[in-house]
């Protein structure tokens, strides 16, 4: 069964005039991996998860018109903490390429393709959501469901299996760089249903090997 997949990031004397800086380097590793330094979505919610939000800019960077520099991370992370409070949440929503399945018919396996994948870049102020960083960390990275890393639902052969192996490789890469330049204290890879993401990629690979 898909699950949702997190990566929790906490600070050392983690302080909220910081948040603006800790978000750019996060964006930035991103980045890095996905080669992509654009911004799609940037939203500020107050208070809850149940509040409308109060900032909102969606940046159009693709064939059709040309990327502003508003888009880019420093940009459009300062633009959206420019009056931000201890009590909000900052979200910026980009995008990398993950090796997707695409269902064929019948008498054909499916083929794989690079595709657009959204994640989300988290911020949390400390009076956001009842102080719910404690549990989700000074900034969480929302992947979406796991299952361009799992797939568990599917029967992969050796193609589909490299690329899976690929995505993996992926997300390590950027967790990796985040641990080594944006001087977290501590980081949790995690999934919703709380089981642990490293075992059910030690049973994909079992299976397929």
């Amino acid at each position: 069964m898909a699950d949702q997949l997190y990566l929790s990031l906490w600070f050392p004397n983690f302080r909220t005039d910081s948040l603006p800086d800790k978000l750019v380097c996060v964006l930035q590793q991103f980045a890095r991996v996905s080669g992509d330094q654009r911004v799609a979505v940037a939203t500020v919610t107050p208070l809850g998860w149940s509040e409308s939000p109060v900032f909102q800019r969606i940046f159009v960077n693709d064939d059709r018109s040309q990327p502003s520099d508003d888009s880019l991370a420093r940009n459009a992370v300062a633009e959206a903490t420019e009056n931000g409070h201890d009590d909000m949440a900052f979200e910026f929503e980009v995008k990398w390429e993950l090796w997707q399945p695409e269902p064929a018919g019948e008498d054909f396996e499916a083929t794989w393709r690079l595709a657009p994948w959204t994640v989300k870049v988290i911020g949390f102020g400390p009076e956001f959501d009842d102080g719910s960083y404690e549990q989700n960390g000074h900034i969480r990275v929302d992947f979406g469901l796991d299952t361009p890393w799992v797939l568990e639902d599917e029967e992969l052969d050796k193609s589909a299996a490299e690329r899976i192996q690929q995505n993996v490789e992926k997300l390590l890469a950027f967790t990796l760089s985040v641990e080594k330049h944006c001087g977290i204290s501590s980081r949790l890879l995690w999934t919703e249903s709380g089981e642990p993401l490293a075992e059910k990629l030690i049973a994909r690979l079992q299976r397929l090997n």
